[in-house]
């Protein structure tokens, strides 16, 4: 019996010592390495250079605004890194003097009209007493002196009312003037942008760029929806083609 038991004994422990040589290679295998899987597809081909000064982002358009006329700032209705829309009121300087003056403009015209209704209801009423004046005249019953005075009158009147058209067309060019003057005292945005920079704060005066003459301008706007960048380059670098 003993002969027996003993090639068993070795058979069981070569299986053990295989176990815990499988065991100590599964735990301290090397890890599967990580890869990154890309879809192939067709586009520009890109190559880098050797460039030693930095580019720059720029916006397709960007405006310097200034107010048209000098004056002190109202108004700000934006602050800097807002977005706005074209049209936008984006400051505006003192000017009651210029709406009052508009003010004063548009009663004129309503004055005006009031004027030519009532000298052209006086043209029409006068009209009509000349006609029946000539009337009486043919039928004798008054003479033609009377209705040459009647004529006369509806042709006074008449010359009153188309006068009052005059001076309802000179009322609306002094609206426009006035208006025009308080436009030159507001700033809008000519297109949607951000706001960069805005020089200037409330009670400060402002005045417009003089000729030949570079002014901070009051207000930096820029459109953030079109931007490109420029970087200067190497000739070796840059692969000309001739025609």
């Amino acid at each position: 019996m003993p002969p027996i038991k003993k090639p068993l004994r070795l058979f069981s422990l070569a299986i053990a010592v295989t176990a815990i040589a499988l065991a100590s290679w599964y735990f301290t295998r090397p890890k599967p390495l990580e890869v990154e899987l890309a879809t192939i597809a067709t586009g520009n081909v890109e190559s880098s250079i050797v460039n030693t000064r930095a580019g720059t982002i720029k916006s397709c358009q960007r405006s310097n605004l200034a107010p048209i006329t000098g004056g002190q700032i109202a108004k700000i209705w934006i602050k800097e890194g807002d977005h706005v829309q074209k049209g936008q009121i984006l400051l505006e300087l003192w000017s009651q003097d210029l709406q009052a003056q508009r003010e004063l403009a548009q009663r004129q015209l309503t004055m005006a009209q009031e004027r030519r209704r009532e000298t052209c209801i006086l043209a029409e009423n006068a009209r009509r007493e000349s006609i029946r004046t000539q009337q009486l005249v043919e039928q004798g019953f008054v003479s033609s002196q009377r209705a040459e005075d009647a004529d006369a009158n509806a042709r006074s009147r008449q010359a009153s009312c188309d006068a009052t058209i005059s001076d309802i067309k000179r009322a609306e060019a002094q609206i426009r003037v006035a208006q025009a003057g308080v436009d030159r005292t507001v700033i809008t945005a000519p297109f949607s942008g951000v706001i960069a920079h805005i020089s200037g704060e409330l009670g400060e005066f402002t005045t417009p760029s003089p000729p030949g003459i570079p002014t901070p301008p009051t207000i930096d706007l820029i459109d953030d929806s079109c931007l490109y960048v420029t970087a200067p380059m190497d000739e070796v670098d840059a692969k000309l083609k001739l025609k």
